[in-house]
């Protein structure tokens, strides 16, 4: 069986930002396969040498590992953050199926 070499994105952008169009344009692109906005969060963060805190959404997005640095590039270029957040977990493990449908989605297994 063919390993899918997936991953978790976790980022977070400030809370009542409209993200549907941008997620929807890296659907289009094939850059992800799923986005799941969390809804409302508090972030709290050092930032400046000043403690923070800021009404945010966060945010998984479910891709496989190529596509990583176009997700970073594109996060960067609509963000309006100076360094917005961007983790990557790697997906160890998982339903087959789901996992080959992520492969799919994002045209891993069409290469």
């Amino acid at each position: 069986m063919k390993k899918i070499d997936a991953v978790i994105i976790l980022t977070s952008f400030p809370d009542g930002i409209d993200l549907s169009g941008f997620w929807r344009e890296l659907l289009q692109e094939r850059l992800v396969a799923c986005v799941t906005t969390l809804g409302k969060s508090e972030s709290i963060y050092r930032w400046e040498e000043k403690i923070e805190e800021a009404k945010e959404q966060s945010v998984l997005i479910k891709t496989t590992r190529d596509k990583i640095e176009s997700i970073d590039a594109r996060i960067k270029q609509f963000h309006p953050y100076e360094v917005p957040e961007l983790i990557v977990v790697p997906v160890i493990d998982g339903n087959v199926d789901y996992l080959n449908w992520v492969a799919n989605s994002t045209g891993l297994n069409n290469q």
